[in-house]
């Protein structure tokens, strides 16, 4: 997609020094999937902050191993 976008010189200068992006298209793609894959990560934490992992009252990591080296 072709976009046309007002950047300040100084965040460009720093994103494609941060970034190791060859020009600017790459450098802005690099950004940008870092940025999303941040994001997604942040969610995913806030997801299980909301609802925490839990553990049957039954369960013993003994039992686990036990059945991991049974297969």
């Amino acid at each position: 997609m072709k976009v046309t976008a007002i950047v300040p010189d100084e965040l460009m200068n720093d994103v494609q020094k941060i970034s190791g992006g060859k020009n600017t298209t790459e450098s802005l793609i690099i950004a940008l999937q870092h940025y999303v894959s941040t994001k997604r990560m942040y969610d995913v934490i806030e997801e299980i902050e909301k609802e925490p992992f839990t553990f049957r009252e039954d369960f013993i990591a003994y039992g686990i191993r036990k059945n991991n080296r049974n297969r």
